[in-house]
Order: C-alpha cells, then structure tokens, then sequence
C-alpha cells in the first residue's frame, strides 16, 4: 500500500501582483504562456515558470519583469509537482489573461487566479506529488446587503468593468 502525506504551502502573493497557478504538459508550455500572457495586456509585467515532469525535470521559465520571473520559478520548485505553472502578473488582472491562457494547447486545468493569500493543498507519494486544491483567501463571514450590492456595483462601474 503506497503511502500518501498531505502538505499545505503557502504561495507568496507580494503587493501589486497576481498569481495564476495550473497544470499543462509539454516542453513549450513555458513558451507558449509567455506568448498568451505578452500578447493579453499591452502594460503587463510577468514571470512564468513551468516544471517537467520527465527527462531533465527542470523549471523552466520565461517572462519580461526578472523579479516575478526568479518567484514563479522558485515557488513551482517548492510546490515540486510535475507540469505545474505558475505566473505572476503585475499591471494588470487575471480577467484580462485567463481566456488566453486556457486557450493554451498544453493548458489542462487552472486551479488558481488571484492576488489573495493563497495556499497549496499537495499529495506526495514515492513516485512524486499532486496539487490536490487551493485555499484562496479567507471564508465569507455573511451575506452580503442592499448597501454591500450597490458598493459592488458602483465599484466596477468606477473601475471600468461595467458601464
């Protein structure tokens, strides 16, 4: 019977950015990302990085900001689960990136897009690890009212998501 430890790690989220995790496979993810991400957002700054899961096994990485490119590569050799990606993203959101991204023809799934506290959920076994979830930001502690709507509301409209 194989054995299974389950860790959670916390994935850094500094101020000003946010991070996309997911799982693809392919050597020319790492290519193929930068592309999506460099092509979505004309002010973007990014760092992405993507680890093999055979062969040499190594984390690839690519991006235009050296700062968030060095983060994503460390924080997929921590997480340490094959044909993971990570890539952090400043000037700009995750709604201006994610269409692109998941259009990806290595992309599997996206787990995570966001500038919250974020942890890991991972499953190692002898044979390597799994990202199991994510645990993205804090519980809801209520629903929200007629003046919490209309602050949500005015919000977008201010930010220029909705006219």
């Amino acid at each position: 019977m194989t054995e299974v430890t389950i860790k959670v790690i916390d994935v850094p989220v500094p101020e000003g950015t946010n991070v996309i995790i997911g799982q693809a496979h392919f050597i020319k993810t790492v290519e193929d990302l930068y592309e999506a991400l460099v092509t979505s957002a004309p002010t973007i700054r990014f760092g992405v990085a993507f680890a093999e899961a055979t062969g040499k096994r190594l984390v690839r990485h690519e991006g235009n900001d050296e700062e968030l490119r060095k983060l994503a590569a460390e924080v997929v050799l921590k997480i340490g689960v094959g044909h993971l990606f990570v890539a952090y993203i400043r000037n700009a959101w995750p709604i201006n990136v994610l269409n692109a991204i998941k259009q990806v023809q290595e992309v599997v799934t996206v787990y995570a897009a966001t500038g919250n506290p974020l942890q890991v959920i991972v499953a190692e076994t002898k044979q390597g690890r799994a990202l199991l979830g994510v645990v993205d930001g804090f519980p809801p502690v209520g629903i929200e009212s007629d003046d919490d709507i209309a602050e949500r509301r005015e919000f977008l409209r201010r930010i220029g998501y909705k006219r």
